[in-house]
């Protein structure tokens, strides 16, 4: 490779002097001498110290510790040319020594030498450039390479404009202060800001340049400095066009540079992020070359280089075409299975990018790639286990053969150990495979087995978007049964998972409604939700232009189906499929975004002036406190002061729904049930005569006999339309006629029935129902044909 760079210790020729005087001195003596006012004295005084410091690190911590450095940061801007020269190399000999550089720092000597370089480095250029201004260059360099490695020193560097002088010094005609200049640059490019500064600064053709020179040392660290600039995607455009990536492609076709193949794979790789670059590689061979270091032997690092590569080559759907044709899987699944871990951890990336392409999943399964994947799960290398994770999550996507091959190779079962991991991303790929395997229930059921719900609680309380979007998938693909619902509830899932609900990133909020509306079929487990808050939060989501979703409209639902007197309150209808229940109470019309008070919070208020709540006690006999607690996690919403309203009148009602309507025919059943819910409610009453009814009175003795705000319905014998439609649907719910529970304006509130009018079509088939509204205050037992002006004037007059 020819001449390597002269050894930092090398100066050119010195200018003859006299016989110095400082020979024979101490080096005490010879660090008081750099006080003296007399030019010569301070030259051979600072030479003299140069060469002592050349012995090794103990003569530089001596002289640190006789105080050489102060005056010889004075001396590098002394006005004799000699004086600076001879300072600076004393001061960059130094500066190699640990100790020497932490006092350099304290100094704040950085700003000075950067001032100083700054002024000379012009001469570099001009027609009286000398020998000593090559020196102060070096030595200056020197110098600050080794203060740069300290980040202190780094944005000192940077915010004393060091970049630019830097920059223009790699053109030096002097190979060491090309070397110690980039030395510093690249110290300065592993921070972004320093990144983005080099290729505005013109620092891109300068660079590319030093590809040329006949040093290793200085191609190398041009590699690398690369590799760091190129990170950043405007540099890449600049590096473009300056040609550089054919620069690099030719390193790569030359077999004299294979000590540069390693980096110059590497710089590839971040170019190859970039669409454009993508479109150059094809060129002159470039693909071809890349699939030759795949299989270059002994060469790790090229091998591991070269698969970063193909990586981003197939972000392309038409790269991976072509790289599937070239038969790629073949060789990266035989990587997969070399002892490198890094050439492993490139290979599962690779294997990640190329999955994708749906015949690549194929052939990596017919290959037997899929278990040499599974076993990098239990690799002690995180990034192998990572990318790995990664590669099983694509492998897996919709594609049931290779979800199964996972399984055989008890990929799953590492995947749920895996859920607990530090790793975020990890945890994601994680929860994603599993749930692309969950899909299939033989699976499913063996994941469950392995515990993956209570596995994946943790992971819930993520602030990690991708860990949250994965996991709230991968539960709701998992909720197959009642046991696997109920599992989260014990293992204390369901808060978390309302807490999700008030997400604004929107996938995570629309599968947390998702998985919301799966696990609230079990009613145990949309209690608790709604006693975590989430009917709440669920209406403010749905009140939200940009919030808002079929997922959290869903949500709601499920939860409200759940919760019918919540369901009656906030939406003002109950389907003919809600059965009302003991413990069901009608709380009145709630507002948007308000709270329903439980059952237990209405009993504890003091009597009001409010309209009182009608509850439904449909039970027979007074419950103990002790089988009152036992039902808290079955009724909507237990308390203990409910069961000592005893209902005896709602429950004469049901005895003589259930002797002597339950016989009777469809018709007759609606009309005889309308008569006893009139008759038990007062009686039908005149539409004109409707404002003498005193319901409100009636109504207000009641709250005061039982000094509560909270009647049972049966207790009701002057009731309005709102409380005989309640009444109806509740008799209806218990003799098993269907009816829904509408509520309307100003005290309204109706039943629909759905009925058959007449005989069945000629064809055998039955006609289309149609709807009536039951007729409970003013002609009891009359069905109004609805939408017609007597079902309006019911609903609405």
């Amino acid at each position: 490779m020819g001449k390597k760079v002269k050894k930092e210790s090398e100066t050119p020729c010195k200018e003859t002097f006299e016989a110095l005087p400082v020979v024979g001195k101490t080096p005490a003596t010879v660090v008081l001498l750099l006080s003296s006012p007399e030019e010569d004295i301070l030259i051979k005084a600072c030479e003299a110290i140069h060469t002592f410091a050349e012995k090794g690190d103990e003569s530089k911590v001596s002289l640190l510790g006789l105080g050489a450095l102060e005056p010889l940061c004075q001396l590098i801007t002394h006005n004799n040319k000699l004086v600076r020269r001879n300072a600076f190399m004393a001061l960059g000999i130094m500066a190699t020594n640990g100790d020497v550089k932490s006092a350099l720092n304290k100094i704040d000597v950085t700003p000075l030498i950067i001032d100083k370089l700054s002024l000379e480095v012009h001469s570099i250029w001009s027609s009286t450039s000398t020998q000593d201004d090559t020196v102060i260059h070096e030595f200056a360099t020197l110098c600050l390479a080794s203060l740069s490695v300290d980040f202190v020193c780094k944005v000192q560097i940077f915010d004393n404009n060091g970049l630019p002088p830097l920059i223009k010094l790699l053109s030096s005609p002097d190979p060491d202060v090309k070397k110690n200049s980039l030395e510093i640059i690249f110290n300065l490019v592993q921070d972004y800001q320093s990144r983005l500064a080099v290729h505005e600064l013109g620092g891109i053709p300068p660079l590319l340049e030093l590809l040329h020179s006949d040093f290793p040392v200085i191609q190398h660290l041009t590699l690398k400095t690369l590799q760091n600039i190129t990170t950043d995607k405007d540099t890449r455009n600049a590096f473009r066009e300056q040609h550089g990536f054919e620069k690099l492609i030719d390193i790569l076709n030359n077999t004299d540079f294979s000590d540069l193949h390693a980096e110059a794979l590497q710089v590839v790789a971040n170019c190859l992020s970039d669409s454009e670059s993508v479109q150059l590689i094809h060129k002159d061979g470039g693909l071809t070359r890349l699939m030759d270091f795949l299989l270059t032997p002994n060469m790790p690092e090229i091998q591991s280089n070269a698969v970063k590569c193909i990586s981003r080559v197939a972000k392309s759907s038409e790269n991976r075409k072509v790289l599937h044709e070239h038969n790629v899987e073949k060789v990266l699944v035989e990587l997969l299975s070399v002892a490198d871990i890094g050439v492993k951890t490139s290979a599962c990336q690779a294997v990640a990018a190329m999955s994708f392409h749906l015949s690549s999943k194929d052939r990596f399964r017919d290959l037997g790639g899929i278990p040499a994947v599974v076993q990098g799960l239990s690799s002690e290398s995180l990034a192998l286990r990572q990318a790995a994770t990664q590669a099983l999550s694509n492998l897996t996507y919709n594609n049931k053969h290779s979800a199964f091959a996972v399984f055989e190779a008890g990929g799953h079962e590492i995947l749920v150990q895996q859920l607990n991991g530090s790793c975020p991303r990890m945890v994601a790929n994680a929860a994603a495979t599993l749930g692309n395997m969950a899909r299939h229930e033989i699976i499913c059921c063996s994941i469950l087995s392995h515990g993956a719900i209570p596995a994946l609680v943790e992971p819930l309380k993520s602030t990690d978007t991708q860990v949250l979007v994965n996991t709230t998938q991968c539960l709701t693909v998992l909720a197959c049964d009642t046991e696997a619902r109920a599992e989260l509830q014990r293992a204390g899932g369901l808060q978390p998972l309302v807490s999700l609900l008030q997400s604004y990133h929107k996938e995570v909020l629309s599968n947390t409604c998702f998985a919301v509306h799966v696990y609230a079929c079990e009613e145990s487990a949309a209690v608790e939700m709604c006693k975590h808050g989430a009917l709440e939060i669920l209406q403010e989501i749905n009140q939200s232009v940009n919030r808002k979703s079929s997922y959290s409209e869903l949500a709601m639902i499920s939860l409200l189906n759940c919760n019918l007197s919540v369901k009656y309150s906030l939406t003002g209808h109950l389907a003919s499929t809600d059965v009302i229940v003991d413990g069901f109470y009608d709380a009145g019309k709630a507002s948007a975004g308000q709270r329903i008070l439980t059952l237990e919070e209405l009993f504890k208020q003091p009597v009001n002036q409010h309209r009182p709540i009608i509850v439904v006690n449909t039970s027979t006999e007074n419950k103990t406190e002790d089988d009152t607690q036992k039902d808290e996690t079955k009724c909507e919403f237990p308390t203990k002061k409910v069961w000592k309203m005893m209902d005896d009148s709602l429950q004469v009602l049901i005895k003589e729904v259930k002797e002597s309507i339950l016989p009777l025919h469809e018709h007759e059943q609606y009309a005889a049930l309308a008569r006893l819910v009139s008759e038990a409610m007062g009686g039908p009453v005149r539409m004109e005569k409707l404002h003498e009814f005193p319901w409100v009175l009636h109504l207000s003795e009641l709250k005061f006999q039982l000094q509560s705000n909270v009647i049972p319905i049966g207790l009701i014998t002057k009731g309005i339309y709102y409380h005989r439609a309640l009444l109806f649907k509740c008799l209806a719910d218990c003799i098993g006629i269907s009816c829904t529970l509408v509520r309307g304006e100003y005290n309204r509130a109706w039943n629909e029935v759905l009925l058959f009018d007449g005989p069945p079509a000629r064809n055998g088939c039955s006609s289309q129902p149609c709807r009536y509204i039951v007729d409970l205050m003013h002609q009891p037992g009359s069905l109004l044909a609805a939408d017609t002006a007597a079902a309006v004037q019911y609903q609405t007059i």
